[in-house]
């Protein structure tokens, strides 16, 4: 079998979706943000909505999104990204309005926007990456850190009696009356990958019906800020951020989940 045979539409497994622009992913090897974008962008492209979505990057490791993302994209200054969003959507409520953040911006600097956003139930996405770390200025302790978790500003480990308990911004959220949809996924694993894209479209479907706010937390590894190899991450996250950060539904269809 010569390539040009192997090429062919019907032996095609897989095509890179045309809601990525040509750009090289800039992201450190094994991180999740490529994946996400994908995921994210391939759902606008099944669903046809290409014209029509606006993304809001915010600051941190996700600021480079509007480089890979093939929509209309603008910048919101540091944790403001969804009150960006809420002004985008009131404006051409038709439009598909998307966040895209990391911890340190959404549950940090951001924590008050985010709350307020799904309270009101603006009628929005956010896609929320947690890695529990800053991961663009240097790897200190974000809102996320866990109790123990050693990072640039927290050497000898998060001690809770002096900085704190981590904030489970997603679980928190909600609860609120105005968030319709709120879950929890990783993109580690092919299942597990599945699972993060059936949400990103359910996330967006809603939005179509007018539902209120979804919000779509993403756990994903730092290898660069956790000082470890790709495969280490993972099992890292596994072992540690997973029970913190439990994987699944948190609520659907403006109704909670009952955890088993």
């Amino acid at each position: 079998m010569d390539i040009q045979e192997i090429i062919q539409p019907e032996n095609l497994v897989y095509e890179r979706t045309q809601c990525l622009t040509d750009a090289t992913l800039s992201y450190c090897p094994g991180c999740g943000h490529g994946v996400i974008h994908r995921l994210t962008m391939e759902v606008i492209e099944e669903m046809g909505i290409q014209q029509d979505t606006l993304g809001v990057a915010s600051v941190g490791c996700s600021v480079l999104a509007y480089d890979f993302m093939n929509i209309d994209m603008t910048q919101a200054p540091h944790g403001r990204a969804t009150a960006v969003a809420t002004g985008i959507k009131r404006c051409w409520p038709n439009k598909f309005v998307f966040t895209y953040q990391g911890d340190g911006d959404l549950a940090a600097i951001g924590t008050a926007e985010t709350i307020h956003t799904c309270n009101r139930g603006e009628n929005l996405l956010i896609i929320f990456v947690n890695n529990g770390i800053y991961g663009m200025t240097g790897g200190q302790m974000a809102p996320t850190t866990l109790p123990g978790m050693k990072s640039s500003t927290s050497p000898y480990g998060r001690d809770v009696e002096l900085m704190g308990n981590p904030i489970n911004i997603t679980d928190m959220v909600s609860r609120l009356p105005g968030t319709y949809f709120a879950t929890r996924q990783s993109v580690h694993k092919p299942g597990n990958v599945r699972k993060t894209k059936k949400a990103l479209r359910m996330a967006f479907e809603n939005q179509k019906l007018n539902k209120g706010t979804s919000i779509v937390e993403i756990v994903s590894n730092c290898n660069s800020g956790w000082k470890m190899t790709p495969a280490e991450s993972n099992k890292w996250m596994e072992e540690h951020m997973f029970p913190f950060y439990p994987l699944g539904d948190m609520k659907v269809n403006g109704e909670m989940v009952e955890k088993k």
